[in-house]
């Protein structure tokens, strides 16, 4: 695996450390094949991730071709646009995300943590928590906002793990997102005939003359991945962090917890690279000459334990206050659901120590098994007892 992919518990490989120091802008081979630039430190990453003009998205972000000609993104996926198409795209999906959005959800969401906690102590003591609370509870929130049936979030998960699983083949991903492609046709298909209350039902309703099928599909299959994978990765691997000192869970159970979730965030930083750009001139960039159409990659981790960014941010620290990382991204990729996610970690973490104080993991820490291979880092099962 590249350097800014790999890990070791909760932190990054400490080469990215020294990369931030002596060479912050530096060669690497991509894990979806050809190579280019990666950017370890805050300032160059927001430099980046926050000029459009300069360094636009690759036209295939995270679509495993290694096909650094690609000139086309795929219809709908948003984080592959530029502008003009991708401010037209954002800013039909903004309503969906506002603060307002989010409080008419927020009961909904609670009442999702309160059943799966239920179901957890009637079952008793040992319990994944990955699979019993992590990856539910985003699942069921993205699933209602989405119209997608919550009868079919296991094989959507399962197309979710296979697709951005870097350890299967090129084919194997492929035959992933071509399953999902035509799962997400068909339900396409159902909302132009009746469009629901849902999100897919209200780009029909105000945008169905100028949004194609296709570019519906790509918008339901971004959706799902990103409002799925990060959430629930970033629940499960939170969990064991909170778990692991005392005063930790007392932070989240204060007033301090919005807080403290954000220094989660930063510190976790559970998505490994911003998404992949193509310099559109030469330029120069931390020291290095980039030139134009060569690929370049933030490393989202690194760029977060930025010495710049306060004393000691190797350390995860509730009392801190960064309210700057870019954990979300930055610029105008800054991710759409992030008060989605916000609001879903703020409800859970407290929810889940409150009603089970004496949490505590049910394995040994050297025991736990990581996602190594994935876009997006979290443990693969998290036992716990109380």
């Amino acid at each position: 695996m590249p350097v800014h992919i790999r890990r070791d518990g909760f932190d990054p490989d400490p080469t990215l450390r020294e990369l931030r120091r002596e060479c912050p802008v530096s060669r690497v081979d991509f894990a979806t094949g050809g190579s280019g630039w990666l950017v370890t430190r805050y300032e160059d990453a927001r430099t980046v991730l926050g000029d459009p003009a300069l360094f636009p998205s690759h036209p295939n972000a995270f679509i495993a071709q290694g096909d650094e000609d690609a000139t086309t993104a795929p219809p709908g996926f948003l984080l592959a646009y530029n502008p003009p198409q991708h401010t037209r795209l954002r800013r039909m999906l903004a309503p969906a995300f506002t603060m307002k959005q989010m409080r008419q959800l927020r009961p909904r969401v609670e009442t999702m943590v309160t059943e799966h906690l239920d179901a957890i102590e009637k079952a008793g003591a040992p319990a994944d928590l990955v699979t019993m609370f992590a990856l539910p509870i985003p699942s069921l929130a993205i699933c209602e906002l989405l119209g997608v049936p919550y009868a079919d979030r296991a094989d959507f998960q399962d197309r979710s793990v296979r697709r951005t699983d870097f350890a299967l083949s090129l084919e194997q991903r492929a035959a992933a997102l071509t399953e999902s492609r035509a799962y997400l046709a068909e339900l396409v298909a159902k909302q132009r005939a009746e469009p629901g209350d849902d999100i897919l039902g209200m780009l029909v309703r105000d945008h169905g003359d100028v949004l194609t099928d296709a570019e519906l599909v790509g918008v339901a299959d971004l959706l799902l991945i990103a409002g799925h994978d990060t959430t629930a990765h970033m629940l499960a691997l939170g969990v064991l962090l909170l778990l692991t000192e005392p005063g930790h869970r007392a932070a989240i159970l204060d007033d301090r917890a919005d807080a403290t979730i954000e220094e989660m965030l930063r510190y976790l930083s559970v998505v490994h690279s911003g998404i992949p750009r193509i310099a559109r001139e030469d330029t120069e960039l931390g020291g290095q000459r980039i030139k134009a159409g060569d690929l370049v990659v933030c490393s989202l981790p690194s760029a977060n334990r930025d010495e710049t960014l306060g004393a000691d941010t190797e350390r995860f620290d509730p009392a801190r206050r960064i309210s700057a990382h870019i954990a979300f991204g930055h610029g105008i990729h800054h991710c759409l659901g992030a008060p989605l996610a916000r609001m879903e970690l703020g409800i859970a973490y407290p929810a889940l120590l409150r009603r089970f104080p004496s949490l505590r993991v049910a394995t040994p820490l050297a025991e736990l098994r990581f996602h190594a291979h994935s876009v997006v880092y979290s443990v693969e099962s998290l036992p716990v007892a109380w």
